[in-house]
């Protein structure tokens, strides 16, 4: 762990999630919906650790405090994928500012930063100023959690677990997914940035039981819903995809109800991430019961 003092914050810089755990929970655990992505990499990353999966390289985690020693802030830098953007959480403003004069003095090379507004606009902003360059928005993304569960009419077939045996549809699917969810809110396919999932990473999702199906009347796949395990009692949704022939036929909305029910049912609370700019899947969750919670976004910095 490092510790880089800024005014009256300290930025500390861990690469064991364990460690960041251990100074970071009760913050984490105060606001379990928002730090949803945070948890549940450093979890991940975790639990692979215990199986013998190397780590990621160049990763780091992020404790923000205050001159008192509270935790105000946190972040990471986890992403397997280029530009490999930092995530964070909600931070003052002073502290998303100092960040980037951290990352600046490390000499690390910043080109993307995704996580909570107004923290990654005020980061990404100063990063541009030291280092020059412009910002540009790639996704407005916002996250919502489920309150009360509205059934929407139901639809031939049923929701089944996915085996092994569906490891290539599955790992075709989810590869198939971002690059589809671009080019529905409007963006060039291939604009977001993301992790392409390999069959290993499928098979233990897949052995996890956090992935299902949605089969129709005569048991042909025809969408795909997946879910986080719970990281301080709450689920995050997705994958959600349905392959372009099988859409608006009410299979994503059967899904999502159903596996929303069962977290729910195991004690936990579920949330999810819609991309602002695509209407239809705002509007399939909002019919669910989805409601918002905090508005993120993913910033590039062009040079």
């Amino acid at each position: 762990m490092s510790t880089v003092p800024k005014g009256g914050l300290r930025l500390r810089f861990c690469t064991d999630p364990a460690e960041f755990l251990a100074a970071a929970g009760d913050y984490l655990g105060a606001d379990p919906v928002v730090s949803t992505v945070v948890t549940t990499i450093a979890h991940r990353l975790l639990s692979q650790r215990a199986e013998g999966i190397p780590q990621p390289d160049r990763i780091w985690w992020l404790v923000v405090s205050d001159d008192s020693g509270a935790v105000v802030g946190a972040g990471m830098r986890t992403a397997p994928y280029a530009p490999y953007p930092p995530f964070l959480l909600p931070m003052p403003d002073e502290a998303a500012v100092a960040l980037a004069h951290a990352l600046h003095d490390r000499g690390e090379e910043v080109l993307a930063v995704n996580g909570a507004l107004p923290a990654v606009e005020l980061c990404a902003a100063e990063l541009t100023r030291l280092g020059g360059g412009r910002v540009q928005v790639t996704q407005h993304t916002r996250l919502h959690e489920l309150g009360e569960l509205t059934w929407p009419p139901p639809v031939p077939g049923s929701l089944v677990a996915a085996t092994e045996d569906d490891v290539a549809l599955v790992t075709q699917w989810v590869a198939a997914f971002m690059g589809d969810a671009d080019e529905q809110a409007g963006r060039p396919r291939g604009a977001s940035a993301h992790e392409a999932p390999d069959q290993a990473e499928m098979l233990r999702r897949l052995h996890a039981g956090r992935l299902w199906l949605w089969v129709d009347g005569t048991g042909k796949p025809v969408h795909l819903t997946g879910a986080n395990p719970p990281s301080f009692g709450v689920a995050r949704l997705g994958p959600v995809y349905t392959p372009p022939a099988q859409r608006g036929r009410g299979w994503a909305s059967n899904a999502v109800a159903e596996v929303s029910r069962r977290i729910q049912a195991g004690g936990a609370r579920v949330c999810l991430f819609t991309d602002q700019a695509n209407p239809t899947s705002n509007k399939i969750y909002a019919a669910l019961g989805y409601r918002p919670v905090v508005d993120m976004a993913n910033l590039v910095i062009v040079r």
